[in-house]
């Protein structure tokens, strides 16, 4: 994988800093290019809004921000994750990767969003889940980041195995379709 499209999405005042930059990691010994959206949050999360389906369309993954101290950012990320899994679907892919990070963990006293919540809606939606602090630790961060270049990574195997397998069975159709014709 020489790099990917990610884009950042939660509400305000979840730990985001809203702005579009490029970022190298190293993920298993190799250098990895991430191009980073942090989009600002906007209340029309439907598929068909313009900045929506752009987002989707341009991204590889996603990461998905809410405050364990912020209910509402919680429950905006569930609509996040349906919102980008029905514009997936309609655009084909089948495997999205998602990773859904539980920020603020340094302000447990004020939280309002069970650990257990964010892991059940990670698990049920198929994907990642991790809770951080962000203003006390970068490595976490990057340890989100490292987990969704492997899920992309992973993703943009899935694909070309379709493909392949795709490939081949138009091949079979192919030569089963010549031999009928021909012994007619």
């Amino acid at each position: 994988m020489d790099g990917a499209n990610i884009v950042v999405l939660g509400t305000d005042n979840v730990g985001k800093s809203e702005s579009l930059y490029s970022h190298t990691v190293v993920v298993d010994g190799r250098e990895q290019s991430l191009n980073l959206w942090d989009a600002p949050y906007s209340q029309d999360l439907s598929p068909e809004s313009f900045m929506c389906e752009k987002r989707v369309q341009w991204a590889d993954g996603f990461v998905l921000v809410y405050s364990i101290c912020d209910r509402a950012s919680f429950n905006t990320v569930t609509r996040l994750i349906q919102t980008i899994k029905s514009s997936k679907d309609y655009l084909g892919f089948e495997k999205i990767p998602i990773v859904i990070v539980g920020n603020k963990r340094d302000l447990h006293h004020r939280r309002t969003v069970l650990s257990e919540e964010g892991r059940l809606l990670a698990l049920s939606s198929d994907c990642q889940f991790y809770e951080v602090s962000a203003a006390e630790n970068y490595h976490s961060v990057l340890m989100v980041f490292h987990g969704l270049v492997d899920r992309i990574r992973e993703s943009r195997m899935s694909v070309k195995k379709l493909a392949g397998i795709k490939g081949i069975v138009k091949s079979m159709s192919a030569v089963f379709a010549r031999r009928r014709t021909d012994s007619l």
